[in-house]
């Protein structure tokens, strides 16, 4: 077998990280300079998304000997909405760095890699499936899948955020739920450290009027940020992304070519983030290299999840902030922590309970 990789993200790299094991050395393609070359941001790894594992550090270190180092586990989380807040204790999940940082996933795969990586490649995909046996499409985006007719788009949102210099705490990461600067959409701050952190806006960019004054948004959010903090944040860094496709392909694989990460659609509607699935698609894809298993039928409550994810997503965004302060008053207590600490599968549930109110 001759298998080409292309893209050295999260499920890039984990499916050559997998296919080492078996011996098997991977050309692994990746058309920008480095690993995580982009924009750097702070994602979370929240339990509550991830059912039936708990941790998914340790699942992934157990099961499939993958070793990350998150930034800190979450202890305290902190929702805002227009007139309310609930601060919530945990344990409930881990934070991370993610782009063209040193401690970011993508660095720490590579450092498991043995396996030369080959920047700035400039290989089609067509040229590819040419003169491999197999291709891993591991793109970070759902360009080639969308080229083949191999991708369903369900929503695109615009993000803007900026790394910031205060004090934080590592173990806190905080949210906010207001559509006077994330119409449909949420606010976030998530610690790179004690002194640094990473706070964004997403909302959806197909709502009409959802782009106009983005700046002025922006510094709403901004503001506030600063005000709940009680402190002067001093930006370093800044980014912004305009029509980020989140989507599913229509078929995992198609012939031997397997799509996975962001071309298979492992980016959760709900919230965003998206690492667990991401890792495991390139993980399944090797293992059905391998002979392990089949890859359409190993990643299919990975695409379960998905749906159950876009359910709770559109149910989300015809909330206004009335029903979001009822919400964020909800959660304040014992009820939010069981809820977000729960053995119960609670997106499961909340997405079979809400699908005959939801437009689909």
């Amino acid at each position: 077998m001759e298998i080409a990789i292309m893209g050295a993200g999260l499920s890039g790299l984990a499916c050559a990280i997998q296919l080492e094991k078996y011996g098997i050395s991977p050309m692994i393609l990746e058309r920008r300079s480095r690993v995580g070359d982009r924009f750097i941001n702070g994602e979370i790894l929240l339990s509550i998304f991830s059912r039936p594992v708990r941790d998914d550090i340790t699942f992934l270190a157990d099961r499939h000997q993958i070793y990350l180092h998150p930034t800190a586990n979450i202890s305290e989380f902190i929702v805002h909405s227009v007139n309310e807040k609930a601060t919530l204790t945990g344990p409930f999940g881990f934070s991370n760095i993610r782009g063209r940082h040193e401690n970011s996933f993508e660095s720490q795969l590579a450092k498991q890699v043995k396996t030369k990586i080959q920047f700035q490649s400039e290989y089609t995909y067509e040229q590819l499936v040419k003169e491999f046996t197999h291709v891993i499409v591991a793109t970070g985006d759902a360009g080639y899948a969308e080229a083949v007719q191999n991708y369903q788009t369900d929503l695109t949102v615009t993000l803007k955020g900026a790394t910031v210099e205060g004090d934080f705490s590592r173990y806190q990461v905080m949210c906010w739920l207001d559509d006077r600067f994330a119409p449909k959409g949420y606010g976030y701050l998530i610690p790179f450290s004690e002194k640094e952190a990473n706070i964004t806006i997403g909302f959806p960019d197909h709502e009409e009027g959802s782009l106009d004054n983005l700046k002025e948004k922006w510094s709403r959010f901004y503001e506030q940020v600063c005000t709940d903090l009680d402190q002067n944040l001093k930006i370093t860094d800044e980014f912004e992304i305009n029509r980020y496709v989140i989507g599913q392909c229509s078929m995992p694989r198609i012939g031997n070519s397997f799509f996975t990460g962001n071309c298979f659609g492992s980016v959760m509607p709900l919230f965003g983030f998206g690492q667990l699935p991401a890792i495991l698609t390139g993980i399944y894809a090797a293992e059905d290299l391998v002979g392990g298993m089949a890859y359409i039928e190993a990643t299919e409550p990975l695409r379960q999840s998905y749906y159950r994810s876009m359910t709770l997503r559109k149910a989300f965004q015809s909330m206004g902030d009335s029903a979001k302060d009822i919400m964020v008053r909800s959660l304040s207590g014992r009820l939010g922590e069981r809820l977000l600490t729960t053995k119960v599968d609670v997106l499961n549930l909340a997405a079979r309970l809400l699908r005959p109110f939801v437009k689909q």
